[in-house]
Order: C-alpha cells, then sequence, then structure tokens
C-alpha cells in the first residue's frame, strides 16, 4: 500500500427502492462519502447490492444511477483501484462495467493481501450453513439457461417483474434487519470459523447481512460485516495497521 493511503469496504445501497425520490437522495449521499475520501482512497471496494436490481441485456441497462457511475467513472479515470462484487439483487452484470468503468467485476469472493495482512471479501450471500430455500434459487438465478430465458422479455416487463418483488422485500415493506442472533446462528460467523481452520485470513469482510459487525472468529481473526445505506451509512477502512468500522454522517 501506499503510504497515507487506506482502503474501503461498502454495500447495499440497494438503488432503486422505496421509490425514486429516496433512492437519489441516498444516492447522492453515497456520492458525497465517495468524494470525501476520494484523495485519500487506494483501493474501493464494492460488496455488493449495489441496486437493488440490474440486469444487463446485450444493449441495454436499467435507466437510473447516474451520480453513482459517474463517480465512479472519475475515481477509475483517477487511477483509484475499484472492485465491484455481485451480490444477489444485482448478480446479473455481463461485462458492462468491466467495459465502460475498467472495473473488474467479481460474482464470487476473493483473496487479496493489503500490507501484511490477509483478505477475504465477498458480498457474502449463501456462506455457511443454512438459508437452503435461498441457495436453491440463487442457484436457479445464475442458471445460463434462466438467465437467458429471461434476457428475452422485453426490459419494460422484465423490470416491472423484477420491481414486483422487490416491493414485496423485507426492506421496505416494514420488516427489520434481525439484531445480531449470536455466533450459534449467524451463518457468516459460523463460515469464517470453518475457513479460518484451514486458512490464515486476517480479515473476512462481506455485506449482505445489513448490519455493521466486528465479530473475531480466531486469534488474531476478524469478521468484519459493512452494514449498509439504507439505515446506516456504514463502511469499513484499513489503513495499511488496522482495519475499523466506521460511518458516514453528513
Amino acid at each position: 500500500m501506499t503510504p497515507g493511503k487506506k482502503v474501503y469496504f461498502l454495500s447495499d445501497f440497494h438503488l432503486g427502492i422505496p421509490n425514486h425520490r429516496d433512492s437519489v437522495a441516498r444516492e447522492k449521499r453515497i456520492v458525497r462519502f465517495l468524494s470525501s475520501i476520494q484523495e485519500e482512497a487506494e483501493a474501493i471496494f464494492f460488496l455488493g447490492d449495489l441496486f437493488d436490481f440490474w440486469f444487463e441485456w446485450k444493449h441495454v441497462v436499467p435507466k437510473g444511477h447516474v451520480r453513482l457511475l459517474g463517480k465512479m467513472a472519475e475515481l477509475a479515470d483517477q487511477g483509484v483501484s475499484l472492485h465491484v462484487f455481485t451480490g444477489n439483487h444485482d448478480l446479473w452484470m455481463f461485462g458492462y462495467l468491466e467495459k465502460e468503468l475498467d472495473i473488474p467485476v467479481y460474482k464470487k469472493h476473493q483473496r487479496f493481501t493489503f500490507g501484511d495482512k490477509q483478505f477475504l471479501i465477498g458480498h457474502g450471500d449463501g456462506l455457511g450453513p443454512g438459508d437452503k430455500g435461498f441457495k436453491r434459487l440463487k442457484k436457479l438465478f445464475t442458471n445460463p439457461l434462466a438467465q437467458w430465458a429471461f434476457a428475452r422479455l422485453h426490459p419494460n416487463l422484465a423490470i416491472k417483474i423484477a420491481n414486483y418483488w422487490s416491493q414485496h422485500s423485507r426492506l421496505i415493506d416494514g420488516g427489520s434487519i434481525p439484531d445480531y442472533l449470536g455466533e450459534d446462528k449467524e451463518w457468516l460467523v459460523q463460515y469464517c470459523k470453518k475457513k479460518r481452520e484451514t486458512e490464515a485470513i486476517d480479515y473476512f469482510i462481506f455485506g449482505h447481512r445489513h448490519l455493521p459487525l466486528e465479530v473475531q472468529v480466531g486469534p488474531d481473526s476478524w469478521y468484519i460485516n459493512t452494514g449498509d445505506w439504507l439505515q446506516y451509512d456504514s463502511y469499513a477502512v484499513f489503513d495499511g495497521h488496522t482495519l475499523r468500522l466506521d460511518y458516514y454522517n453528513q
């Protein structure tokens, strides 16, 4: 790492919900945050669910989100290293960001090294025991034949169907994100502990849970969840020596 530079991790913007006005306000807040770290960021990791729905047709992408995409383009052109992970809401990325912004997009968690620390980074969906219903659904959503069939739909119809599902999400129908459930019931905690038995990883960085968390999963090993920007405006930052959770309050 370059001395004085930092690495940032953030996730779960879910742009598009609950309505256009609130989504745009949230998007502007995220862009202000990205502008505030622009000069000191060596790398920024976007850990999935940037959009509540995203699907790339051959010549079409969902309209909107121009402020975020424009800021990402600016950061990339400035030389900030950007990395995007697909989440369970925006997993249908097929090359648009790579082509237009020259940003790598990862569909599975990846290992990185910063300084002398080992990181395992990803969205976090489908990891660990349990949640079998979601895992079956994800297999359907990632099935090439199912993706081909969905791509045959006109975008107006396809996005209407996606928005119908989105409007029934617990994120906007009055439901709340569960509080920390304890190590024996948190699937990502269990995953990290099991992984730590065979791999020397200092930091597991995930999103998906929508709850800012710092949980020790082994000697000098931590699971960090970056929370979300629907409720917490939270993120993680690594300065080359230590990693911490923080919150944007502007």
